[in-house]
């Protein structure tokens, strides 16, 4: 979150053509301070952002009012005061969930797992079984309703809008065996018949495809100037991505593998048809 919120000060200092000496001098700082600010190590106090904002010739009171939102959001997050700073393991990222709580609209490509907004909890309480590195039977009950408490954000006056291309394997690999399967698949086409999900499955017929390098999520932002911020998966950890030209890169990466998948009704009748065969 300070990462996300430091690039965008970045950027629009960068956009008034402002050195970082003079946006400390701005708010009576050192140079030290700013660059801290800009690489997301410190906490940012309100009153700062407002002086940089117009320092910056920020008009838009929608812009400002994100960045203080982002603001209050790491401060939370670094005094561990939303529900999810209470993971008692790091395999699920804090600051990602922070951000899909407060997104309009996720794109996700899963090539292996049934997304985490679609899973039930005998789903993920499979993955977690079957997992070496958990031992702790409470620390899988935890994720299991840290999963269930994310998908809340699929209701509501302002439900997150979900836009998910899953590969074909994901659908066809039996975690936790078929009833669980069965159930799942069950459960991925009642969340698809929601208006603010669309869901599409890259068949295996479709062959060598762009998104081949792993999964990702792209989370955006309602507010007109917020950039997107992408979620890759790696071997050995999280990547993240929060500039604009690599956003930029997945999101043709996504839409590549959206023209090669089925469309949604199609897509839905083969789930269906994988649903009965368990």
């Amino acid at each position: 979150m300070a990462r996300r919120l430091g690039g965008e000060l970045l950027r629009l200092r960068d956009a008034a053509g402002k050195t970082q000496q003079q946006a400390a001098e701005s708010i009576n700082a050192t140079g030290t301070k700013i660059v801290k600010m800009e690489r997301g190590w410190v906490p940012m106090r309100d009153p700062d952002i407002r002086v940089l904002c117009e320092f910056y010739g920020v008009e838009d009171p929608k812009v400002l009012a994100r960045l203080l939102e982002l603001a209050k959001l790491d401060r939370e997050r670094r005094k561990a005061k939303g529900w999810w700073q209470n993971m008692p393991s790091d395999r699920f990222t804090a600051e990602y969930i922070a951000m899909e709580d407060v997104a309009s609209h996720v794109r996700t490509w899963q090539s292996a797992l049934i997304p985490g907004l679609f899973q039930t909890p005998a789903y993920t309480r499979a993955l977690g079984v079957t997992d070496a590195s958990w031992t702790d039977p409470e620390e899988i009950e935890f994720w299991v309703q840290t999963k269930q408490k994310r998908q809340r954000r699929l209701w509501g006056g302002q439900p997150l809008q979900l836009y998910a291309v899953v590969w074909e394997a994901a659908l066809r690999q039996q975690i936790g065996g078929p009833d669980v399967m069965r159930a799942q698949l069950e459960r991925v086409l009642e969340l698809a018949e929601l208006p603010n999900v669309r869901l599409q499955v890259l068949p295996f017929r479709a062959g060598a495809h762009p998104s081949s390098t792993g999964p990702f999520s792209i989370v955006s932002f309602l507010e007109m100037g917020a950039l997107d911020v992408v979620q890759a998966d790696r071997v050995l950890g999280t990547a993240w991505v929060e500039n604009e030209a690599e956003s930029a890169l997945y999101s043709t990466l996504f839409d590549r593998t959206t023209r090669l998948s089925l469309a949604p009704h199609d897509s839905l009748e083969l789930i269906d048809s994988l649903r009965k065969e368990m």
